[in-house]
């Protein structure tokens, strides 16, 4: 397991055991604000985890349905670091596209914990022509049990923090894709969407997600936004979740731990005695 550069702060702490008392050296999940700039001008800034920020700046764009394409990408950078600080800033020039980042400046700005800040609705998300492409996938119950293990055996930055979210990508045989930590559950799944954005893979209609904490709808539209057939968490989904995961036909599974997961749409891809329904939207 390969930790991030800069992943990780250590600090001197007092540990308090049964009595017993000792100072000692932790390690702190390290959580700064990454601005990206679309062309000069803010977009957003989000608390993150440093590491993959080129990632996690392309696949914000990509969610958010700001670009479709990496042809749209003509710029993407990390600025230098000011005044001896981290790279804190990517900027960001696009091509071929009609969008212009004073439309949507107040719905992105105050964004950090949240990836649907200033949308109001779900329609926000259908005027945006999101469907999933039906490819077949189809994934195994058994092998369902066995992803929360592989996440957890992987997460490196977990491992000495015990202070982070992490979403992995699962090819049909349960082979981990690729697999991304950050502080925020849904820049983890971005950061997720922007590597297979880079590396042209899109769309991921043969993979299968699992993300550590809850299910929630901003998970559920960036899974959508790149075309992910199967979302697995390991904790609840929300009632705004399910609903967009039975809209547009998304797979969506919640407690996900040990033999136990409950299937709250699209059980056709995992239970081999349910229909096989259209899964576009």
């Amino acid at each position: 397991m390969r930790t991030p550069e800069h992943s990780i702060q250590l600090t001197q702490v007092t540990e308090w055991d049964d009595g017993n008392v000792r100072t000692t050296q932790d390690s702190l999940a390290a959580e700064e604000p990454l601005e990206i700039r679309l062309g000069g001008i803010p977009l957003t800034v989000t608390m993150r985890t440093p590491g993959n920020d080129l990632e996690l700046a392309a696949g914000f764009l990509l969610t958010e349905g700001i670009i479709k394409t990496p042809e749209q990408i003509a710029v993407l950078r990390i600025n230098p670091p000011e005044n001896g600080g981290n790279a804190n800033v990517v900027e960001v020039e696009l091509q071929n596209t009609d969008f212009d980042p004073k439309d949507l400046q107040r719905n992105f700005f105050a964004a950090s914990s949240c990836g649907i800040c200033g949308k109001a609705s779900i329609n926000a998300i259908r005027v945006r022509g999101l469907h999933l492409k039906e490819g077949g996938f189809r994934v195994d119950p058994d092998l369902l049990c066995r992803l929360p293990e592989s996440l957890r055996s992987e997460q490196a930055v977990f491992s000495r923090t015990g202070g982070l979210h992490a979403a992995a990508l699962f090819d049909g045989e349960g082979q981990l894709v690729v697999l991304r930590e950050d502080i925020g559950r849904h820049n983890s799944v971005d950061k997720i969407a922007g590597w297979a954005l880079l590396e042209k893979k899109l769309p991921l209609s043969q993979h299968a997600m699992l993300v550590s904490g809850r299910g929630g709808f901003e998970i559920v539209q960036k899974a959508l936004a790149s075309g992910i057939p199967v979302l697995a968490s390991v904790s609840a989904p929300s009632s705004l979740a399910v609903k967009l995961a039975r809209e547009f036909g998304l797979t969506l599974i919640g407690f996900l731990r040990g033999r136990r997961f409950v299937i709250y749409s699209g059980e056709f891809r995992c239970l081999a005695s349910s229909p096989v329904r259209d899964s576009g939207a």
